[in-house]
């Protein structure tokens, strides 16, 4: 009896820094704050600093009760983000064609909606 108690002690112990990291990377993945340090390619370095830039201001960004100019003005720094992403793959010196169309039209798209994002809330902002 005691020989089955010993080898389940042994088996949770042996567990517990795999459950550890499982719990870890899933909670990274539940929160873009927790992107951690970006290793390698500098524009790999950019594309996490877009990120962190984005959660900073949409932290920032007060909420109004009103769930239009809300979503107007937390879709700004996302959509900012998606920018900078696509400009920091641009300026990385890789060259496939199918990312580096993808970013342009991500950079003329993404510019486009923030300025119809801002028109917006400029229009709506006392409604």
């Amino acid at each position: 009896m005691r020989a089955p108690a010993i080898l389940a002690a042994a088996l949770a112990l042996a567990l517990l820094p795999a459950v550890a990291r499982a719990q870890e990377m899933n909670q990274g993945a539940m929160d873009h704050g927790a992107h951690g340090q970006a290793a390698g390619h500098p524009a790999s370095q950019r594309m996490m600093q877009a990120m962190e830039t984005m959660d900073a201001a949409m932290a920032k960004t007060p909420m109004t009760g009103k769930p239009g100019l809300d979503f107007a003005a937390m879709m700004i720094p996302h959509h900012q983000s998606a920018i900078d992403m696509a400009e920091a793959y641009l300026a990385s010196g890789e060259t496939d064609p199918t990312l580096t169309r993808i970013s342009r039209d991500v950079i003329s798209s993404q510019e486009k909606e923030i300025a119809e994002l801002r028109a917006w809330i400029e229009a709506n902002r006392g409604r």
